[in-house]
Parts: C-alpha cells; structure tokens; sequence
C-alpha cells in the first residue's frame, strides 16, 4: 500500500486503551491487498487495501458516500466473499474459514438499522445476543456498562432512537466478544444520545478491554473518541494510524474534495470545518 503522508492534528494524546481483556482473547484483523468486485459492477468497491488492525483501540472509518467503509466491514464480518481467503483473516484464520458460531465468538455487530419490528422486550432483544439465551449474569451485566437498565422491562418497538440503539449495543456487549463492529452507530440521532453511544463505547474500550470498529460520518467526534483512523475514498485508504497524525486539513481536503479549517478549544481538543 502506498505510504501516505500524515499531518499531525495539535489533538491531545488519546489515554492509551485498555488491554487486559478480562479473560476474553483478542485478535488482530488483518486486510492483505484486499480487493472487491461486486457482481454486476465493472469496477472494484475496494481496492488493494491492506490494514492491521490491533486490539485495545478504537478505530474509526471515516470517508465520503460510497467510499466502501461498510463494506470494508462486511468483509470483516465475513458477509461478504473475499476474492482470496487471505485478503481478510481474524487473527491467523481467513474469516472466510470461521463457522458463524466461532466468529460470534470474536466480533460482535451493531448494524445501521436497528428499528426492529418486535413485541419484545429490551431484554429480551439483549438475551439474544447470549449463548445459551437465559444467561442473566452476562445480560445484567451487559445494561450495567451501557447505563440502560431503566429500559430492561420496556417494549423496544416504543423506544426512542437513542434508546433502541443502547439496546442493540447492549446486545452486542452480552455476547463478550473482543472485537465490536458497528455500522454507523450515531446516524439519526440528535447530538446528547451521539456523545452518550461514544462515551459508551469509550468506556466499554477503556474498563472492559473491548477493541472497537466503526464507520463514522462526524470526523469531530471520530477525532475525539477515536484513538486510530482509517480514510477510505473510492474503495482506497488515503491515510490510517494515530488519529493525532491522520486528521489534518490535508487529508480531509483529500478525502472529501472541499477545503477545511480547524479551531482548538480551551480542552485541547481541536474541530475541524468545511470552509464555505
């Protein structure tokens, strides 16, 4: 993969993540020159991308529509057929390889659309994220770190959208997997339940060892919760390391084709904007 120069962004230094795993084993995932060709499509949605990517951090995907971030992570997922097994492995196994069951083992999902049509209860749709379903311990569990015990009796069909997607992560978090992967997890919701779904997966990162990998569309909050980036534009990776060293005016400017500026507050943190 072509070297790609980095910028440094003036962020402070992310705390570093949380490895001990608490019993659960991580793995890397590693992308070997993967490359993509849906059926019908006489062009590649990902092209010759090659990533490791380590346990204990937080990596956020950010790039422009039709980018291929998500489907970068089905192919994680093992959803969708690498054209060679190498090209996606979860440790050293071809994700390809992994029975859907050992793979549930590794990688939990948090997908786009979590407005499930269902008369169950929010507990109910977090018991299904276990193995055998009627392991309560690891549910409880599970609403502890998401703060979303109050919903636990409530019917998830009435839920609000911040809610419903506390739910799915808590569903996620029940199935004590060391990697999560989540499909745009803010997208729809206002910015109060976008800042609570980050620190939640910031907490989940730093007290419980999960490692996290999301595709994002706010490059701010990406910035602040993120401890590592990966840039995708037109199925190819512009930059991908410390987000301190990928977010840059430069690199934006390449990934989305209009020009940014940035302002730092009192914090340290540092925003970035389109210049209109």
């Amino acid at each position: 993969m072509k070297k790609e120069k980095m910028c440094f962004s003036g962020q402070r230094d992310k705390k570093e993540s949380a490895l001990g795993m608490n019993s659960i084993k991580s793995v890397d995932i590693v992308s070997n020159h993967l490359t993509w060709t849906p059926e019908g499509i006489d062009h590649p949605i990902l092209k010759d991308i090659t990533l490791t990517l380590e346990p204990g951090h937080i990596y956020g995907i950010i790039g422009p529509n039709g980018a291929g971030k998500s489907s970068f992570l089905r192919h994680v997922l093992a959803f969708l057929k690498t054209e060679s097994k190498e090209s996606m492995k979860i440790g050293d196994v071809p994700a390809a390889d992994y029975s859907r069951k050992k793979l549930a083992r590794l990688l939990s999902f948090v997908p786009q659309k979590t407005d499930l049509e269902t008369d169950f209860t929010a507990e109910e749709i977090v018991m299904t994220g276990r193995t055998p379903v009627n392991d309560k311990e690891a549910v409880s569990r599970a609403f502890s770190l998401t703060k979303a015990d109050k919903l636990k009796d409530k019917k998830f069909a009435i839920l609000s959208g911040g809610e419903k997607q506390k739910i799915v992560i808590a569903r996620a978090v029940a199935q004590t997997t060391p990697w999560m992967l989540l499909d745009e997890p803010i997208a729809s919701l206002d910015i109060k339940n976008q800042i609570e779904i980050m620190q939640t997966l910031l907490e989940l990162n730093r007290q419980e060892g999960v490692s996290v990998l999301m595709v994002l569309h706010d490059i701010n909050l990406a910035g602040i919760y993120c401890d590592r980036l990966i840039m995708l534009k037109d199925g190819q990776v512009i930059a991908a390391g410390n987000t301190n060293e990928c977010l840059c005016e430069e690199n934006l400017k390449k990934l989305y084709d209009i020009s940014f500026f940035h302002m730092d507050t009192k914090k340290g943190q540092r925003y970035y904007y389109a210049e209109i």
